[in-house]
């Protein structure tokens, strides 16, 4: 059979078809996609023992043995006889028959598998000069497959898969095939030579992929295959292995690197990089996804996270989607591809890929999502201006509009440089959306400074205004002279109902910082609120002036710094009223850095309405704070008259346990809101916001305050 031209096909997966066919191309054999995971070619016999090695995407590799029309099994049975098996089975060949049928008259596939399996029996005893065939020899597994009335009749020369390569015995979480693992890499634009990551590598059969096609390792060295015990293919497979062993490359120019938060993974992952033999390409890392960054510059990220049928919750799965801008803008030089099956993949990332491909991971339909990083200079060759990044980027815009942002702050940090000192204050207001194109509030907490971004109208992708917001917090470093990472940075987004969505995207940083000779614990990195109304501070100071000899509530306490002033004023007893325990606890922890500790001074975990209930109806009081949160309820804050309702009654409640000549200063944020004086018992009533709003702040709406008397009892 020398020199015998054979028909083959080489089968894969769905979306990988002309991947296949390249590698065919590259292996010198002319071939064309017949059908969805099928790309048919001819070769000699020696091509059956090349392909099988070689192929890196390929499922299996086919024998084309023949092909016609079939309408009954009649047809089938005399069609199948027809062909010469004895070229290819022996006498005692094993030769068990599968089937598919689709479309076909002959719908029942084991009656096609027996009528076929009974033709060959017939024509090699006829051939072979034989009553009966042992089947004891080697294995030519048939297939036949009928396509409406088109029938192919095929043996599997390969035998097991070829994604079974030989190197991974351990199987991890959801698994991805070695045959997609390569055609992820062959899609992309990685070369040996360029820097290569994998964040989420599992097993690390996409880096260990990788190493393999570097050096040119053909990926079935390590196996056999089925038709290595047929006669045909007798001295073929000899020359194939010793091709492939001199064409091996000895080592990778640029090693790759396979990262993964769970340690057992990695420890797999070495594994089966030391069964591949490409050990001293690879170098696995346990870190997470939020620690990626690399000084490399022009290298390829390729990777398949986890989504929520492989690992994880919904929840945990959708943050780290969200990051990856965030993360991936790092690299701003690099390409990155990403398979995955998780839905509305580009909404969460915020920007559509430069390109997408459905494949099939298993049975799983994925999207392999491909962004295109700008491509690597010629050596001596300046690019001016740098071409557009994959994840993120600076506009001339955004230059201009940091260059006004560092003025407006360089003149107001001027304008305020004694006063602060003067008044023994070190937190204040530098900068409070004075420009609408920089919508930042930046305050200072002494040597600190926090900044919260309110949301504004743009086009930039998520990881174009994270690189935006970077540049602000650089403005904002350098010319307050201020560390870099002394500076917390919020954004508050508004959602759906109004509601205020906090996100913040620092390292926790608590510290103790000092207000009218006394101390205070803020906390710069978890919440837009730091612990410390700084717009308060003027009626902070209110209320200590007038707390001497006072039975003091703090109602919605929040972190009790009005009741620290007022024991610092001289009140003989104070009750703080908040629902949070963590609160609670915040005053705790100001009342005992100010050395306020005492029966005197009770914290109280409550409800207002309960607490107020729970209080006879007699003078428990004689200075009050009344600072309601804003709500966050979006049917609440749409609807004004039950808002000024519930604050009303609390109010009376509130006034019904307070001396006569008792002073309640109450604040609310709620910008709407006006008084009814009628509404309210026994008092008189005024506003006093724009006395109350400090100097450094320019929104003079900041909050709302008024001071409440209850009058003398007639």
């Amino acid at each position: 059979m020398k020199g015998m031209c054979v028909d083959l096909i080489a089968t894969t997966t769905m979306g990988l078809e002309a991947v296949v066919s390249r590698e065919l191309s590259a292996l010198g054999y002319d071939n064309r996609i017949v059908d969805t995971g099928q790309v048919s070619f001819e070769g000699e016999i020696g091509s059956i023992c090349r392909t099988n090695l070689w192929l890196r995407t390929a499922g299996r590799v086919l024998l084309q043995i023949g092909t016609f029309e079939a309408t009954d099994f009649d047809q089938l049975f005399e069609r199948t006889r027809s062909i010469d098996w004895e070229e290819w089975l022996p006498a005692d060949a094993a030769f068990p028959v599968s089937g598919r049928s689709r479309k076909s008259k002959l719908t029942s596939v084991p009656a096609c598998q027996r009528t076929v399996k009974k033709a060959i029996v017939e024509k090699l005893c006829a051939a072979h000069a034989v009553t009966t065939l042992s089947e004891t020899g080697p294995t030519f597994e048939v297939e036949v497959r009928l396509l409406e009335d088109n029938v192919q009749l095929l043996i599997n020369t390969s035998g097991p898969g070829l994604h079974k390569r030989g190197y991974r015995p351990l199987r991890g979480t959801a698994p991805l095939r070695e045959t997609l693992a390569a055609g992820l890499v062959l899609l992309s634009f990685w070369k040996a030579g360029r820097p290569f990551v994998d964040p989420f590598c599992g097993s690390g059969t996409i880096p260990i992929e990788a190493a393999m096609i570097g050096r040119n390792l053909a990926p079935g060295r390590n196996r056999k295959f089925a038709a290595e015990s047929w006669p045909q293919c007798h001295g073929y497979w000899e020359q194939a292995r010793s091709e492939a062993a001199d064409l091996a490359e000895a080592t990778l120019e640029e090693g790759v690197i396979g990262q993964d938060i769970s340690g057992e993974a990695i420890s797999q992952a070495r594994h089966h990089a030391s069964l591949a033999q490409v050990a001293s390409d690879v170098h696995f890392q346990r870190r997470a996804f939020s620690e990626l960054s690399s000084k490399r510059q022009y290298g390829c990220l390729i990777t398949n996270p986890p989504y929520a049928r492989q690992v994880g919750t919904d929840r945990e799965v959708t943050a780290i989607y969200r990051s990856l801008p965030e993360v991936l803008r790092r690299m701003p030089t690099w390409s990155h591809s990403v398979l995955t099956a998780y839905p509305d993949f580009e909404t969460l990332v915020g920007q559509p890929a430069d390109r997408r491909r459905k494949l099939y991971n298993s049975r799983i339909e994925c999207t392999y999502y491909q962004f295109h990083g700008p491509r690597q200079p010629k050596p001596g060759v300046e690019l001016s201006p740098l071409p557009a990044q994959a994840f993120g980027g600076l506009s001339k815009q955004a230059e201009g509009q940091a260059e006004i942002f560092r003025n407006r702050l360089a003149k107001r940090a001027r304008h305020l440089r004694r006063w602060p000192t003067r008044r023994g204050i070190g937190c204040y207001r530098l900068y409070d959306r004075d420009i609408p194109e920089v919508p930042l509030v930046v305050d200072r907490y002494e040597d600190y400074l926090h900044i919260t971004e309110y949301e504004r109208p743009h086009t930039h992708t998520i990881a174009e205004h994270a690189d935006w917001l970077d540049l602000m917090k650089r403005t904002a470093a350098s010319v307050l002279e201020v560390p870099l990472q002394h500076i917390y940075l919020k954004k508050r987004l508004r959602q759906r109902g109004d509601r205020q969505h906090e996100v913040v995207a620092t390292e926790k940083k608590i510290v103790t910082i000092e207000e009218g000779k006394l101390k205070f614990q803020v906390n710069l990195s978890d919440y837009v609120d730091t612990g410390l109304f700084l717009d308060h501070r003027i009626t902070r100071d209110l209320v200590r002036s007038q707390a001497a000899g006072c039975r003091f509530l703090n109602l919605f306490g929040y972190t009790g710094a009005f009741t620290v002033y007022a024991i610092d004023g001289g009140a003989t007893k104070t009750t703080t009223v908040d629902l949070s325990q963590t609160y609670l606890d915040w005053t705790a922890r100001n009342l005992a850095l100010n050395h306020m500790q005492g029966p005197a001074h009770r914290m109280m975990r409550s409800d207002a309405k309960t607490f107020l209930d729970g209080l006879p109806l007699d003078a428990c009081f004689d200075l009050a704070v009344v600072d309601p949160p804003t709500f966050s309820n979006s049917k609440r804050t749409e609807n004004f008259w039950e808002v000024q309702r519930d604050h009303v009654e609390l109010l009376n409640a509130v006034i019904a346990r307070m001396v006569p000549g008792g002073t309640i200063y109450f604040s609310t944020n709620f910008r709407r809101f006006k008084f009814d004086e009628s509404s309210l018992q026994q008092v008189s009533i005024r506003e006093i916001s724009r006395q109350t709003v400090p100097e450094d702040f320019r929104n003079k709406r900041v909050h709302r305050c008024w001071r409440i008397i209850r009058c003398e009892m007639t």
